[in-house]
């Protein structure tokens, strides 16, 4: 860098210089490690240049414009000419995006289903009605057919699938059951998250009972709730769990982690450690249902509880 570009911020004079970068892309580079001075990693956009200086950026190769089949196991529950339904694990991201650009579920579709597939819903998301957030485990829905896709698509508006979900939060509600409503946009606070505004956002409902609670009862450490959704808003259950007081037990966006009191029992140390250490938020969508695009039937399936879940759940048990 030379003597005129001392002091303006990075991500303007890297966009200056490399004329065919935006000022964005360079911030997204910058944010991804991928920018360094002398060996070390700069990811400040705003750090400021000092004559003399030399970066190397290094942008990694362009991804390809449609996803393409991987070899990545499913857990396949149903299946027939116009679509499958899968058990999804957790950490298994549904659809390629900034970040994870393979290893998907989309991935997985396309290799297990053929190349047919790519031309169902749009090549980005090919065959993709709905989806569940990277670590939540549980049924999901994708088509095989058009019609299919618009079938489902067009249930999923009407809100006549039937969605239910298990989630361990921390606490516990008063109520035993209820409806949470309220309109979900971003958060004008942090971007990345969903929030309940006041103004503005989109309406969402969804209806929850309690279904164990674990702990003393005057003050239950969480709690087993059974959640049904009315309308499918973007991270709504945790969003609304959060919202009520009672965040989802490991949830790294929403959630946050209880003081638990000093265990007495052997019982309880492992309670509250399985609480406090469990690795995602501990929501499973155990029931999905809807009408057959083909057979015009109803089409209900359950899932178990993946071991994780099962696990957490036994160990607040120890608490009662």
């Amino acid at each position: 860098m030379d003597a005129a570009q001392a002091g303006h911020r990075l991500d303007r004079v890297l966009a200056g210089t490399l004329g065919d970068l935006s000022r964005a892309r360079i911030q997204q580079l910058l944010s991804e490690g991928r920018v360094t001075r002398d060996g070390a990693t700069i990811k400040d956009a705003n750090h400021r240049v000092k004559g003399g200086d030399v970066f190397q950026v290094f942008v990694p190769p362009a991804a390809e414009a449609r996803p393409r089949g991987q070899d990545i196991p499913l857990d396949v529950v149903h299946e027939d000419k116009d679509l499958i339904v899968i058990e999804k694990p957790a950490g298994l991201v549904v659809h390629p995006a900034a970040g994870n650009p393979d290893g998907t579920l989309v991935n997985a579709l396309i290799a297990h289903c053929g190349d047919s597939l790519m031309g169902i819903g749009g090549e980005a998301r090919p065959g993709i009605v709905h989806r569940l957030d990277k670590d939540t485990s549980g049924l999901l829905v994708a088509a095989k057919t058009e019609r299919a896709m618009t079938s489902l698509a067009k249930q999923f508006a009407n809100h006549t699938i039937e969605r239910a979900y298990n989630a361990v939060v921390w606490g516990a509600p008063r109520a035993r059951e209820g409806v949470i409503e309220g309109q979900i946009g971003r958060s004008p606070f942090d971007r990345k998250r969903m929030a309940v505004l006041r103004g503005g956002g989109k309406l969402a409902r969804t209806r929850y009972k309690v279904l164990e609670t674990f702990g003393p009862e005057a003050r239950p450490l969480a709690s087993l709730i059974e959640c049904r959704l009315e309308t499918g808003r973007t991270h709504q259950i945790r969003v609304h769990l959060t919202h009520l007081g009672h965040p989802l037990i490991g949830d790294p966006t929403y959630g946050r982690a209880r003081q638990a009191p000093r265990p007495k029992t052997t019982e309880e140390e492992v309670a509250f450690a399985a609480a406090a250490n469990f690795p995602r938020q501990a929501l499973h969508a155990f029931v999905l249902g809807f009408q057959h695009p083909s057979l015009h039937k109803t089409m209900r399936f359950e899932s178990p509880w993946p071991s994780d879940f099962a696990g957490l759940v036994e160990a607040l048990r120890g608490l009662t």
